[in-house]
């Protein structure tokens, strides 16, 4: 299986393991978004964070949620900062992208008990 949009995700990873060489283990979730998106604004990316999605049944509003970051409006990018990253969180990814039609959705998790970061 081919990764769709290969080059933008692995810039993405490039992006993410500078923040976690600069901040490392122990901010919360906003802290790591805010730094994730300054660092892929430098490598070029057109960011959106908090963006409103709205969730539609027959043309109606029937809920709103917030994306954590969208990249080029082709990219979700949904960040934890939990032990493991759970179905849960995936779930919640995959229901942004069916509300938005964005193909891809990366879900990152910053945890505090880990060096690196799960993707």
């Amino acid at each position: 299986m081919d990764l769709i949009f290969k080059e933008e995700f692995f810039k993405i990873k490039k992006a993410c393991i500078e923040v976690r060489k600069r901040l490392g283990n122990g901010f919360l979730e906003k802290v790591y978004e805010k730094a994730l998106s300054i660092e892929l604004k430098r490598l070029g990316f057109n960011v959106e964070s908090q963006k409103k999605i709205k969730i539609l049944y027959r043309d109606q509003i029937i809920g709103e949620y917030f994306t954590d970051l969208i990249v080029d409006n082709k990219i979700i990018i949904e960040l934890k900062c939990t032990e493991k990253l759970n179905k849960f969180h995936k779930a919640q990814l995959l229901n942004y992208l069916k509300a938005t039609k964005i193909e891809l959705g990366i879900l990152i998790n910053f945890s505090n008990n880990r060096i690196g970061f799960e993707i």
